[in-house]
């Protein structure tokens, strides 16, 4: 499989206030590029994101804002790529917000979610949370909520998926987002 795995972190309940973004670029079934940085919201941080994630306002203070990092990875979501995240319905929600605060078009691009493959194919699963569903598949999730983290360990969850179940369950829940 081809797709890139995205996650975003945020700076509190808002959906624009993005801190962070990775995307892992798959390739053929492997992990052949990476993404990660930090973001500047133009909004405040909540004590109860930071201490999820462990990025606080001076951790931000010299990113970019999103419409920075914007062209460096729009190249990524085009109608021909698929975007793939745990939970999409958070992390399209975020790139969508995020999009519209900077007044930048959202773009048309494939998405499909890890969350709903992972109920599907492993009803058995006590729950399908990132970290269950990567011990669950022995997959290593060392510093969960770090973006780039969650963003290998989703990318890992769809390549075991596809090897296992093949690419059609896969494609009946991909949805077209712009």
């Amino acid at each position: 499989m081809n797709f890139v795995a995205m996650d975003f972190e945020t700076a509190n309940g808002q959906r624009d206030s993005a801190c962070s973004i990775a995307l892992v670029v798959v390739r053929n079934d492997q992990i052949v590029d990476q993404f990660y940085t930090l973001i500047k919201p133009e909004t405040y941080f909540s004590s109860r994101n930071s201490q999820i994630h462990g990025i606080y306002e001076d951790d931000v203070a010299q990113a970019p804002k999103f419409d920075q990092v914007w062209p460096h990875i729009a190249p990524f979501f085009t109608p021909q790529k698929l975007v793939v995240a745990h939970n999409a319905t958070f992390d399209i929600g975020v790139l969508r917000s995020t999009l519209q605060h900077y007044d930048i078009p959202e773009p048309h691009y494939l998405a499909l979610d890890t969350l709903t493959t992972s109920r599907r194919l492993y009803p058995q699963f006590k729950n399908h949370k990132l970290n269950t569903l990567c011990t669950n598949l022995e997959i290593p999730l060392e510093n969960h909520h770090n973006a780039l983290a969650d963003s290998i360990a989703c990318a890992k969850i769809l390549i075991k998926e596809a090897q296992e179940f093949g690419t059609d369950p896969l494609k009946q829940v991909t949805k077209i987002i712009g």
